[in-house]
């Protein structure tokens, strides 16, 4: 459970970077644009590898059990997880109606993915990881509001086009089945159905 805990303060921790201006700055300045994407990349990189290890061997020792979702709970979070992998690409397409509706979309995303996974998993481990992830995508959505639109608070700007739309629904839908029928046992190591 260490490793895992470890892991969420440094991921989570980079990430929170974006939200101290000052912080980000003064790292800007030292570092120059490059260095501070290298180091916040590298950061994250390690960050998330200590907690999918954490994860994974804190899941393997058995950790306890805080609730007991029931079994139909598990389709509930197949079924958020649609809108997931639409909001993910829709975060990298050209800005659609999606895109400038939701204003930060991967935000979104994050957010729906650790509660609809609270709901399928009570143990300590996954309660950890979904509720800081979940806890981290409110204050973040909150920070993004706060900032200047030159510092990332800014939806997408200019007309919606339908191209954006299109890609996100196509490729998010794509990705999704892909995901559902042939990678999510063996990612996640449970059967959908």
């Amino acid at each position: 459970m260490t490793l895992l805990v470890l892991g969420l303060v440094v991921f989570i921790g980079v990430h929170t970077v974006p939200m101290m201006t000052g912080l980000r700055d003064s790292l800007r300045a030292r570092l120059g644009a490059g260095g501070y994407r290298i180091l916040f990349t590298v950061v994250s990189l390690a960050g998330f590898a200590l907690l999918v290890y954490g994860y994974g061997a804190a899941r393997a020792e058995g950790p306890p059990i805080l609730y007991d979702p029931p079994v139909w709970m598990r389709h509930v979070t197949m079924l958020l997880m649609l809108p997931v992998f639409v909001l993910l690409v829709a975060s990298g397409a050209p800005t659609g109606r999606i895109k400038k509706a939701v204003k930060h979309p991967m935000v979104l995303a994050v957010k729906i993915w650790a509660f609809a996974h609270l709901l399928a998993n009570g143990d300590l481990a996954s309660v950890l990881l979904f509720a800081a992830f979940l806890a981290w995508g409110v204050v973040d959505r909150i920070s993004l509001k706060r900032r200047p639109a030159t510092l990332g608070g800014a939806a997408a700007a200019g007309a919606p086009s339908a191209a954006g739309d299109i890609v996100s629904l196509v490729v998010g839908l794509g990705l999704y089945l892909v995901f559902v029928f042939y990678l999510h046992e063996l990612l996640i190591g449970v059967p959908v159905m």
